[in-house]
């Protein structure tokens, strides 16, 4: 639309769209709304838009992520505001916490922990995708309610992963963002429920998954009308052995140019390994993620799952200062709420 559009002309163009039984998607800037047409091509080329009022102009998105593509915001990166936490442009989100919630005592002395070092949300698994069927598996309602004790003396946002559509509602009355692991990334009846939902959503890449996919899988999200979406590369399957996964740092930089989504790293996964967390967290930041999401516990030698590839949550502050150094070069700042 033209910078001097008025509501009426944006409302107009939106109920145009929808008479043909097209979706309209807004995305209104500090100076120009953008429209976003999802639906039969030849339909929608009736339409004749280009000379209905307050139009600027019209452009086909070639790329098959019609939302998620960059030319939707017209090259310019979305920033997101999840309970007063931004992510995206010049703000650095940093998400850290025990893999899996275990008990009252792990959860809450991780969280204050967290707090201490800044970091901007509060990660904990209540339900865990496991290789293994008789692992442990979560404590399901129990670490959910744990996540909300947390939440409650904490102050931060949590970020808790959804497997299941049946657990969604449970889910979205703790989560302030809904994960969607990497093997459930194309889960697309799961994508499409936590669009409807309008929950923010951090989707990880599949192990063997290319960018093009991660981002239809966020496309899944977003055309439910639901914006919020962070995409995360958490490392894929190589020949490689040495380490659990490949980080694929290049795909950090590629994929901002490819979309207006927030993108950040997951170093524990990729890692496997405590002693190269640090190292690529700091690499991720350089490169110009937009986050990073990090394991911490307060004993990870006892910790049920994923011991090895935690960091110690007495560290943390040490961990977060180093990395608000690298983030800092990359010309970002740690988020923090909105004020302060």
């Amino acid at each position: 639309m033209k910078p001097s559009a008025t509501q009426e002309e944006v409302d107009a163009v939106v109920a145009r769209i929808e008479s043909v039984d097209a979706k309209a998607h807004r995305s209104t800037g500090d100076e120009v709304t953008v429209i976003g047409v999802v639906g039969d091509l030849e339909h929608i080329e009736r339409l004749e838009l280009e000379g209905h009022a307050g139009v600027d102009r019209v452009m086909r998105i070639l790329k098959p992520y019609k939302l998620a593509s960059s030319q939707f915001r017209q090259d310019q990166q979305s920033v997101l505001e999840i309970a007063g936490r931004r992510i995206g442009g010049e703000h650095f989100a940093l998400i850290a916490g025990p893999c899996t919630v275990e008990s009252r005592d792990q959860l809450l002395t991780a969280a204050r922990d967290m707090v201490a070092g800044g970091a901007s949300m509060l990660r904990g698994g209540a339900y865990k995708p496991r290789t293994s069927p008789y692992a442990f598996h979560g404590l399901g309602q129990e670490g959910l309610r744990l996540l909300a004790e947390a939440k409650e003396e904490s102050g931060l946002p949590i970020v808790t992963e959804l497997m299941d559509v049946r657990d969604l509602e449970a889910v979205t009355e703790v989560a302030d963002v809904i994960q969607i692991g990497a093997r459930n990334m194309q889960n697309y009846t799961l994508l499409t429920e936590v669009g409807r939902s309008g929950v923010p959503a951090i989707i990880k890449r599949g192990l063997s998954s290319t960018i093009e996919e991660l981002l239809m899988a966020a496309e899944y999200v977003l055309k439910e009308g639901n914006e919020n979406v962070i995409l995360c590369e958490r490392g894929i399957r190589t020949f490689e052995t040495a380490y659990r996964f490949t980080l694929d740092l290049t795909a950090i930089p590629v994929i901002k140019e490819l979309t207006h989504l927030p993108v950040i790293v997951d170093p524990s996964h990729a890692a496997g390994r405590r002693v190269l967390v640090e190292p690529l967290s700091l690499a991720a930041a350089a490169v110009g993620a937009d986050g990073i999401i990090v394991e911490a516990h307060p004993n990870p030698d006892e910790a049920i799952c994923d011991g090895p590839q935690q960091i110690v949550s007495a560290d943390f502050p040490r961990f977060a200062a180093k990395v608000e150094l690298a983030a800092n070069l990359a010309g970002k700042s740690i988020s923090a709420p909105a004020g302060v």
